[in-house]
Order: structure tokens, then sequence, then C-alpha cells
């Protein structure tokens, strides 16, 4: 669906029901399965009506939370509780983010499983070859270490709080140390005018989007996520994959990601000092950012992958459609 984009556009998000609509009743699927709030307000919807017999969902993180104001929060929560009754399974990809969804009444517990995220992790595992790329693109000296926050430019990814902790860590680190911000969005200006009224100009880099972000794994010595609500985030399972130690905040999923001491630190959202010295405890220690790197590939890698995803997947829609006795032996 081209149409359809992550901002609410109500002719476009029109149309593209529409079109998935008039696709279902042409092809008449088995199964859909939807992933994201938008993709899954449009998907369920068309493939209830279509009377598609097994409809899933996935959820990768969740709006109903410090994203809008009492008004629009306390509707999308009503329609997230109205499309869980069409839906024969909903999957949250962390264990703590399905415990949220059920606190606020959203589907009922034998329809919520938890699977995590699977990715495409084995091309990370030796990335000397793009070592440099990044550096230079931002034009970052070989000798500075260097610290990456991979996220969109919007509010909730609380990246102010990365700049200022970024300054505490520019004061008080023996080493020169640079910071970049990886993405884009709404706040690039706002951002760009903290990073300068904090002394960090020529030391704090707005990379813009990355198509690929495996020279920034091969030249980052930190990731860092200053988020204020993640569900399973992408870029900490990908820095842990290709070996680089995480310092994040203590939410959604995050806390199942890191483990506290060993592959990386979490602190508390919006804790500017708190985040300042997690970093500084891992760039001041060399060795131990080694070993944390190396603890935090050898937990992701084989829990994460795409394999384990597919397995799962695969196991999910052979149950569903023996309950719905599209499959021998199923229930009719």
């Amino acid at each position: 669906m081209d149409a359809l984009s992550r901002n609410i556009r109500f002719g476009a998000d029109l149309w593209s029901f529409i079109q998935l609509y008039r696709l279902l009743r042409r092809e008449r699927p088995d199964i859909v399965h939807t992933h994201t709030a938008k993709a899954g307000l449009v998907g369920r919807l068309a493939a209830f009506l279509a009377r598609v017999p097994i409809r899933v969902h996935t959820y990768h993180g969740h709006v109903l939370r410090g994203y809008f104001g009492p008004v629009k929060t306390a509707l999308f929560c009503w329609i997230e509780k109205a499309l869980a009754k069409t839906t024969d399974r909903l999957i949250m990809v962390s264990a703590h983010g399905r415990e949220e969804l059920l606190a606020m009444g959203i589907g009922a517990p034998e329809r919520f499983l938890h699977i995590p995220l699977g990715l495409e992790l084995s091309r990370l595992a030796d990335l000397s070859a793009l070592r440099g790329r990044f550096r230079a693109a931002l034009g970052v000296p070989t000798d500075a270490l260097l610290v990456g926050d991979i996220a969109r430019l919007v509010p909730i990814k609380g990246l102010s709080d990365f700049i200022r902790a970024a300054r505490l860590v520019h004061e008080k680190c023996p080493r020169p140390v640079h910071f970049a911000i990886v993405g884009v969005g709404e706040l690039e200006r706002r951002l760009r005018d903290l990073a300068a009224r904090e002394g960090l100009s020529g030391r704090l880099h707005f990379a813009g989007f990355w198509p690929d972000v495996a020279p920034v794994y091969a030249d980052i010595d930190l990731c860092v996520l200053s988020s204020y609500n993640e569900g399973l985030p992408v870029a900490v399972i990908e820095s842990m994959a290709a070996g680089l130690p995480v310092v994040a905040t203590r939410v959604g999923g995050l806390p199942e990601l890191v483990d506290e001491g060993v592959t990386g630190y979490l602190c508390q959202p919006g804790d500017v000092a708190q985040l300042a010295d997690r970093m500084l405890a891992v760039l001041s220690d060399p060795a131990r950012a080694r070993r944390m790197g190396a603890a935090g590939r050898a937990r992701v890698v084989p829990h994460l992958c795409a394999e384990r995803l597919v397995a799962d997947m695969e196991n999910l829609y052979t149950q569903l459609a023996r309950e719905k006795g599209l499959w021998p032996g199923g229930a009719r």
C-alpha cells in the first residue's frame, strides 16, 4: 500500500483501506498478519470485513503512553480494544509490553503471545571491512571515542537528554569523545540549537538517515538509547550483535535486552546525570567495554536471529490453521 504512511492522512488511509479490502476479497488469503499501529488498524479492519479466516497482529511497541494527550490516547486505546476483539492472536515483541497492554484492557490473555524479534544478524559478525566510513563521513578523528544514538528525532526518543549527557561526558572523559545522532525527524532544528547551546559544536554530529547502518556499528564505541518508551529496539539488538556495549533507559523491553553490568548499563529515563555516568563508566574502561560487547553478542545472536523467528511464526500459523480447520487434523 504505497499511500499508507506513519502519519494520519484520512484520504490516503481510506484509499489504502479500499485497495487492501479489494485485494483480500480477490486473493482470499487464509492469514493476514499486520504490524504496527496504522497498518494494524487498516489491515485488521479490511481483513475482518473481507472475512479472512485468521488475523494476527504484532505490536512492536505502542503509542498509548508518552506520545499523545489524554483525549487522543483514550481514543487510540478504545480503537485497540475494539481491534483486539477481531484478532485471533496478538503478539508483543517484549514481555513487558505484553503486560502493559493487558493491564490497559487490550486483548484477552489467552490471545496474547510474547514472540521477540528475529533479525538477520550474521551480517554484523565481522564489520572490519566497513571501519572508517562513518567516521570519515562525519569528520571524526580515528583516535577519538564515538558514541551513537540511533533514533528518530521525535520527543519520545529523549534526544535532548542524550545531548545534555553528552556535554557532561565531554567535560569529564579523559579521552576526546564525539557523539552522533543517526536519524531524521521533526526535532532536528531544535536539537541542533540545543547542541550549540551546550557547547558541542564540532563534537556532536547529526548524521541523518543511513539506509544501511552497518558502517555506523563498525565505527561507534558505544550505543546509547535515551528513550522514554520502547518496544524491543532494533538498534540495540543490532548494536549488541555487532559486539558493542549499550547504555539505555530502563523502559519497555530494554531490561530484557541489556543485562545490567554484563552487556551494558540501564538508567532512569530523564536522568541526565545518571545517563552520563553510565556512559563514562563504559568509555573510561576499554577492557570492560570489550567484555560487555562480547557478552551482548553472545546474548542476542542465538535468541533474536531470523531463523528463530521463522520457526516461531511457522508454529503459530500451523496451530491457528488447525484451530480453524484449515490444516489436516484441524477442528473441522
